[in-house]
């Protein structure tokens, strides 16, 4: 009868247990793979017959981005000035009185009023103040926060039934392509009767999976009112 030494006891036995830790790793790592690749991740949505909370926020406005008043009071353009619209200015920046009629057809100075009001930590994020609804077909609605000279990601809604898919797109300035961070979790609540109405008033707060730096939370919250374009 073949006696295998105590010692190569010990060692079959630290085999199997290394064997096991390095399976077991090996499993929950493809299990948090998949969390932080989930696609199909979405929410629930809480219907209400009247969303309440602060919705002044639309009443806000700003200028479309590079419009400002120059030294001289007039609207002007900077860094986004259509084609044409610097010739029409002086060395210091004013706009020839000749010219005044021609430049603001050229020039969009409209007021655009805020649709939504939120708080963010999302890379390349310095803030959103409008988001943009549309009505894909009679059961989804698909919605996106704007991009501008300083915020590079936008949040993302698939509104389909009763549940809403979220996600955060990041096309950055830094590295190339485009990065999408998914839902983790969150709740979101919707007014029904203003939905019924073609506007879109909702409430949120969403965390997402940060693939780049797991401690790092990513999270997006706040209110929307907007009108829902019909496509």
């Amino acid at each position: 009868m073949n006696i295998i030494p105590d010692s190569s006891k010990a060692i079959n036995k630290l085999i199997k247990q290394t064997l096991i830790l390095l399976v077991g790793f090996l499993f929950s790592g493809c299990l948090n793979n998949k969390a932080f690749h989930n696609t199909d991740a979405k929410v629930k949505i809480q219907w209400v017959d009247n969303l309440v909370g602060d919705f002044n926020f639309r009443t806000k406005w700003n200028y479309p981005e590079g419009v400002y008043r120059n030294s001289y009071g007039q609207l002007s353009c900077d860094a986004f000035c259509p084609e044409g619209a610097e010739l029409m200015k002086n060395m210091e920046g004013k706009i020839y009185a000749d010219s005044l009629a021609k430049f603001y057809q050229l020039v969009d100075t409209s007021h655009q009023y805020h649709t939504m009001s939120c708080e963010a930590w999302c890379y390349e994020w310095a803030g959103s103040d409008f988001i943009s609804a549309k009505q894909i077909n009679n059961d989804q609605i698909r919605c996106s926060t704007h991009t501008n000279a300083g915020t590079h990601c936008s949040l993302i809604l698939e509104i389909t039934s009763d549940w809403c898919s979220p996600k955060i797109e990041l096309l950055s300035i830094s590295s190339p392509g485009l990065k999408t961070y998914f839902y983790k979790s969150g709740h979101i609540k919707i007014d029904k009767r203003s939905l019924a109405q073609g506007i879109l008033k909702t409430e949120f707060n969403f965390d997402f999976n940060n693939t780049d730096e797991p401690e790092q939370n990513i999270y997006w919250k706040g209110k929307v009112y907007t009108m829902i374009e019909k496509i």
